[in-house]
């Protein structure tokens, strides 16, 4: 039995061979690279891409010569969207893998960025090496100002970096004329915390995600875009109300987390109608478009409700033990709800899970009785 060959793999994650120079990924075999990075150079120059594709040819050069079996690819993900770029590339992976047959593989990336990836590639083949090429530098101060200019003229760093900054000044320039020199400083710590946990916690990818799906079910004529600008405007009426209840059941000595709750008490509801709206629109755009994906959205309503049914009796219970003087639910109630709304939470939340199990065995009959008339 035929050795499988060797897989002399470069990633380009951000996309540049199909931004920049309107390759489509894969790219497979030794005269298709060369032609990328010829096309990327001639694109962009000082892209660090090209000196990645080399690095790969001259690998697979070095290995041809010793009489292994390899084969030099490329592949990319999405300049705009990492989250999508990712997935491509495990799609475009795998199509790779059964085209070319190879079991194994040797990594070439340009830098830390596309090493993320380094999970998926594992995934889906067995990786025996990484090597990261770095292009070198002049170690002066002319050659350090380079390539600081060069970072900051790239769009996704100077996003990152020159909107948290700018803001924060904006603020602390306004709050100054207003004569609140102490509530600037809290202005630009604010904006810096908040930008930071957003960054930690990838909440900025998820606003992404959402607008790129608002976008597409914009373009597509889709039901979607109905029901996320709905749940937009839902969600800002919770707020509102959120801030009104938060108004009503002040006590300056409960603390922060009752101060929390009390906006969990007046918003919940809406959020959770907002979130049914948009799942049902979702529901909807699948059972129309893709019923074959049906049974991965539906149960997404039941567990959204779930959450917010047992949120809303958690903060009833939490206000009523708390001795806020007129809130409308005494500590007794209060046992009641948190009691009631877990069970029903639960019961939503089971329910969820068998109407899924019921559209799987829909779907699968359905999927049977095509194929047997087909035949």
């Amino acid at each position: 039995m035929p050795n499988s060959p060797t897989l002399i793999l470069c990633v380009d994650r951000d996309d540049d061979i199909g931004f920049k120079g309107g390759i489509a990924s894969p790219v497979i075999g030794r005269e298709s690279c060369l032609n990328a990075a010829n096309v990327l150079g001639l694109m962009d120059p000082e892209d660090s891409d090209i000196n990645a594709i080399f690095q790969a040819l001259k690998l697979f050069d070095n290995l041809s010569a010793k009489g292994e079996d390899v084969v030099v690819a490329i592949i990319s993900g999405d300049h705009h969207q990492m989250l999508d770029g990712d997935r491509k590339i495990a799609g475009d992976l795998g199509d790779l893998v059964a085209q070319t047959g190879a079991d194994r593989c040797i990594l070439v990336t340009d830098g830390a960025e596309d090493e993320f990836i380094l999970p998926i590639i594992q995934s889906r083949i067995r990786v025996d090496g990484v090597q990261r090429v770095i292009v070198n530098q002049m170690p002066n101060l002319e050659g350090t100002y380079y390539i600081l200019k060069k970072l900051f003229d790239d769009p996704k760093i100077s996003k990152q970096v020159f909107v948290p900054v700018g803001l924060g000044m904006l603020l602390y320039a306004v709050a100054y004329m207003l004569g609140y020199p102490e509530g600037a400083i809290i202005a630009v710590v604010g904006v810096i915390g908040i930008y930071l946990l957003f960054k930690g916690f990838g909440i900025d990818e998820v606003f992404t995600y959402g607008f790129h799906a608002l976008r597409s079910s914009f373009r597509g004529g889709r039901i979607t875009f109905v029901a996320y600008i709905t749940s937009l405007l839902l969600i800002v009426v919770g707020v509102v109300m959120g801030l009104t209840s938060l108004m009503e059941w002040y006590a300056a000595e409960a603390g922060l987390f009752f101060y929390a709750i009390s906006f969990l008490y007046g918003s919940v509801s809406w959020f959770i109608v907002a979130s049914l709206v948009a799942s049902g629109g979702k529901i909807i755009d699948t059972f129309l478009n893709e019923p074959e994906n049906l049974a991965k959205v539906i149960v997404l309503p039941f567990f959204l409700l779930a959450i917010g049914i047992i949120a809303y009796g958690a903060s009833v219970y939490t206000l009523s033990i708390s001795g806020i003087a007129g809130f409308p639910f005494a500590e007794d109630d209060g046992i009641r709800s948190i009691i009631f709304s877990t069970l029903g939470g639960l019961g939503c939340a089971f329910l969820g899970i068998y109407i899924q199990r019921v559209i799987n065995q829909w779907l699968g009959t359905y999927s049977m009785a095509t194929l047997q008339n087909e035949a």
